[in-house]
């Protein structure tokens, strides 16, 4: 499970973040990840279209298909920051669904192949 914390994130660190973590499902043939957004500042429009334009394109490019459930943030702006992401983010190889409710998350992703 990815667990954010409150408060602005170092852009440098967030993208290293995610590339290890993609490497690190991708390595052991993981397909599913847990992220509990429930503290998750706004993502910047920086985070958004790297997010994006790399993120998520480079796992499509590489046939890794990918599923997270979203444990969804309590802030109001940060859904709205999620949800525009998720929106702009419509690649084959990621799935999600988000979730209020975190048992119900894990709950998703283990009834998936």
């Amino acid at each position: 499970m990815v667990q954010y914390a409150a408060g602005p994130r170092d852009f440098t660190t967030f993208q290293a973040f995610l590339t290890h973590t993609s490497q690190l499902l991708r390595r052991h043939g993981w397909n599913k990840m847990l992220a509990d957004q429930r503290l998750l500042s706004p993502f910047t429009d920086e985070e958004r279209n790297w997010i994006r334009e790399f993120w998520l394109a480079r796992s499509e490019s590489i046939g890794q298909a990918l599923f997270g459930a979203v444990v969804i943030p309590s802030d109001v702006f940060a859904r709205l920051s999620l949800n525009l992401v998720m929106n702009d983010s419509q690649h084959e190889a990621f799935t999600f669904r988000m979730f209020e409710d975190e048992a119900e998350a894990v709950l998703w992703l283990t009834q998936l192949p």
